[in-house]
């Protein structure tokens, strides 16, 4: 039975063709291409999910949709936390399920993630209208042997989330975008 524990790292990608030839040469095989990805998060009013650290994600990646709840992590050098996810055969319906039980999206964001993997764990390239990040997943040790693998510095982790990112680079760009798409981030809303 596969563990509900996902432990991640975040890292920031200055150059990706060269972390995917890096990839290859260290025998990591390209498990998903380039896809295009698109997030909701949800929340009750007055957001008592965000407020105890739980997030409800609908995801549509690809052609597939998935739904997750993820529990408040752990703090430590990686990010630690329950992950549970369910393939739904209809995005848009489950989308209305959660409106009418009272839901309401919190926020968006999208990317183009690309999978790999050397069977002991995942190494995803997402490119983001805010920058391109890598995320490690996998057992603690194994993150860290992968990192310094790529040549990434313990000091280069990030454990925040792509909603965290998001705000912290809207702060310091002073920009007006309200969600982390392609298309807010191109017109400053």
């Amino acid at each position: 039975m596969p563990s509900n524990q996902e432990i991640e790292i975040k890292f920031r990608i200055a150059d990706i063709r060269g972390l995917q030839r890096h990839l290859r040469a260290a025998n990591f095989k390209l498990i998903t291409p380039r896809t295009r990805e698109i997030n909701t998060l949800y929340d009750l009013r007055g957001q008592p999910l965000r407020k105890r650290g739980d997030l409800l994600r609908l995801r549509k990646y690809g052609d597939e949709w998935i739904l997750t709840h993820k529990s408040k992590g752990k703090a430590g050098r990686h990010k630690s936390r329950t992950e549970l996810e369910t393939k739904i055969a209809d995005g848009k319906k489950m989308e209305s399920i959660l409106l009418a039980v009272g839901f309401v999206p919190s926020f968006r964001y999208e990317k183009f993630r690309a999978e790999w993997s050397d069977g002991k764990g995942h190494v995803v390239l997402d490119e983001t209208p805010i920058g391109n990040f890598g995320e490690i997943e996998g057992k603690s040790r194994w993150i860290d042997q992968t990192a310094r693998l790529l040549e990434i510095p313990t000091t280069n982790y990030i454990k925040q989330s792509y909603a965290e990112l998001f705000y912290a680079w809207k702060k310091s760009s002073r920009s007006r975008a309200r969600e982390m798409t392609f298309r807010a981030i191109r017109r400053g809303r």
